[in-house]
């Protein structure tokens, strides 16, 4: 199979757009059409409810973009039924033709790092899950990164690794100052760049990204000099407070090198103005439609990704 961050590229390409759409199914924020009544109490019913939200998200994105990323800590605050939830969004999100990012964050060291890369990393049959990428934390040492850059690559997957999250509380720790005055996710920044290096897709990207945050603008600007080789996933935009212009930063040239995610934004578009003056909760769908679409277009008016379509 191609290289995943090929694949990346070819999607971002193919759609003309960079915006990945968030799965963060909160079950109190589903439309009311999904819970008649109110939460339910069974489990069984939350997580079956979350299941057909994502599907009905994902039917409505799939033409507009190349990639979602379902967070599984939404999932797994349902417990199995969840964890069911959650591969059954995976695998109708690729049959439909998205890319999946799982975004789990995992690290660990070891066979348990590689327990977790095996699990997570790898579409279609090559993996128990079926994520094409996962998010990983850097803060056990570069050890703890290798065994999910070695399954990557065995099985043409990817791994984002964080940087500079889009959190107020991140600089506790990325912008500690650590020898030659240099911050934390800077440190991290020369790793991952590294590691990108060393698996490079036809793209001139590597199958190891870093999470970026739209939030901090300047230093998004300053790890996308530091890192030409390493596709960037940010996150921030909308409900979070960025916006197009606070993201441009974030691309090549050629409206390449990252995808930026939208969550709440969209797919609880119907909850917020103007949608649900135009729409409310019995067309949330056309809410989602709406929102992505009006996020396409301000990433192509106010950043390179304009150019994807030249």
């Amino acid at each position: 199979m191609e290289a995943f961050i090929d694949r990346l590229a070819s999607a971002v390409r193919q759609r003309g757009n960079p915006v990945m759409v968030g799965l963060d199914p909160r079950v109190e924020q589903l439309p009311e059409s999904l819970v008649p009544g109110g939460v339910p109490d069974s489990l069984d019913h939350q997580a079956a409810a979350c299941a057909v939200f994502c599907r009905g998200v994902i039917d409505v994105v799939a033409p507009l973009v190349p990639v979602v990323k379902p967070q599984a800590a939404f999932f797994e605050q349902l417990g199995p039924p969840g964890m069911v939830a959650l591969a059954e969004v995976i695998r109708y999100a690729s049959e439909r033709g998205l890319l999946v990012v799982l975004d789990g964050k995992r690290n660990d060291i070891g066979s348990t790092a590689a327990a977790y890369a095996r699990g997570w990393l790898g579409p279609g049959g090559a993996s128990a899950w079926g994520a094409d990428a996962l998010t990983v934390s850097p803060y056990l040492g570069d050890d703890s990164l290798t065994p999910f850059v070695e399954v990557a690559q065995e099985r043409a997957g990817g791994v984002f690794v964080l940087a500079k999250t889009s959190n107020p509380g991140g600089g506790m720790l990325q912008d500690l100052r650590c020898e030659g005055d240099q911050p934390v996710y800077a440190r991290v920044a020369e790793h991952v760049e590294q590691l990108a290096s060393n698996t490079l897709g036809r793209c001139d990207y590597g199958a190891v990204g870093a999470v970026v945050g739209a939030t901090y603008p300047e230093q998004l600007a300053e790890l996308r000099a530091a890192m030409p080789h390493t596709w960037l996933l940010v996150p921030g935009f909308g409900a979070q407070g960025a916006g197009a212009e606070d993201v441009a930063a974030a691309f090549d040239p050629q409206g390449l090198g990252a995808v930026v995610n939208n969550s709440r934004g969209i797919i609880f578009a119907h909850a917020r103005e103007p949608f649900s003056g135009r729409f409310g909760a019995a067309r949330w769908q056309d809410a989602v439609e709406a929102a992505t679409r009006e996020m396409i277009d301000a990433l192509r008016s106010a950043t390179p990704a304009g150019r994807l379509g030249e």
